[in-house]
């Protein structure tokens, strides 16, 4: 498959702003335990880890399903300092 070709959906900045300013939580990935198996950035609902699993936190809500669905355990949901 030609990934040329492919429509990929990434987040924007909408009406009310960025996404990720009222997050409580946010995700940290313990690059030591991560294996790069990609389920954190297939489970994301907005799209926002990317391939590398670097996570754009200007548009994360925090909702916490990539820790979730880490198999090793890698990513832990701190709470957010403002």
């Amino acid at each position: 498959m030609n990934e040329d070709i492919l429509a990929i959906s990434r987040p924007v900045k909408g009406a009310t702003g960025k996404t990720g300013s009222w997050r409580v939580f946010k995700p940290v990935i313990d690059r030591e335990a991560c294996n790069q198996c990609g389920n954190c950035s297939m489970f994301c609902p907005d799209g926002v880890i990317s391939e590398d699993t670097v996570v754009d936190l200007e548009f994360c809500k925090g909702c916490g399903i990539c820790a979730n669905e880490c198999p090793k355990g890698a990513i832990k949901m701190e709470r957010e300092d403002k």
